[in-house]
């Protein structure tokens, strides 16, 4: 049975906005104080929670990670939210998907009014139902929470969330989406690291190649996706 609405991450599955990202979060620890890390170390910024990366890679206390929190959004906003682009194929990935009837939600651990206005510039929000992502307004600061809120907008739209399926890059949105009882496909493509496909239930190393898993032609080497979610 294929998935009857899909859940797409942003950072590293639909855009490539790891050098706005790694851009900011530099910019930050230089304004704290805190050494600049290595290359890889920046990039495991793109995906997860800011301020869980903050505590959880570099070390930072508390405070020291709410401020540099709030540092990063004000730079991000201001100087790199735009500098990103949509990677090769995603846009027919979405037209076709769009136009075999699978609704579309972006759930995204980025802040949502940065979400919303990077889906509008690069010109993807037209194929999708709602982008959610986090608020510290409404309390939305996990990716669980953004799962459940991109399923409550999308069943107010009349979406059948009854199987939703995951896609991301990283494996914080394999674990995520499996605490909330959904699949996932970890796409290759981002900025994940080949241990984040354990728990994934397929992975893809292309749009197109996701496209083929979500409409399988009946060959055996395609159906994998229909027989994980059935």
């Amino acid at each position: 049975m294929k998935p009857t609405c899909l859940l797409l991450d942003l950072d590293g599955t639909l855009v490539d906005s790891a050098d706005g990202i790694t851009a900011s979060v530099a910019a930050t620890l230089t304004l704290i104080g805190v050494p600049v890390p290595d290359t890889d170390t920046l990039r495991s910024f793109v995906g997860p929670p800011m301020y869980l990366t903050f505590r959880e890679v570099l070390g930072l206390d508390v405070p020291t990670a709410e401020h540099a929190l709030r540092l990063y959004r004000a730079d991000y906003a201001e100087k790199h939210a735009l500098n990103s682009r949509v990677f090769d194929g995603v846009p027919g990935l979405l037209e076709t998907l769009a136009a075999a009837g699978f609704p579309m939600g972006v759930a995204t651990s980025k802040v949502e009014d940065q979400a919303e206005r990077i889906a509008e510039h690069h010109g993807l929000a037209a194929h999708l139902v709602t982008v959610c992502g986090t608020s510290d307004a409404e309390g939305r600061a996990t990716k669980r929470d953004v799962i459940r809120e991109c399923l409550r907008r999308m069943r107010e739209h009349g979406v059948d969330v009854s199987r939703p399926l995951m896609v991301g890059d990283r494996g914080y949105d394999v674990l995520s989406a499996a605490a909330e009882g959904i699949p996932a496909v970890r796409v290759l493509w981002g900025c994940g690291t080949p241990a984040e496909s354990v728990n994934a239930h397929a992975t893809v190393d292309s749009p197109q190649a996701l496209a083929r898993l979500l409409m399988p032609s009946g060959r055996p080497e395609e159906d994998l996706l229909s027989r994980t979610l059935s």
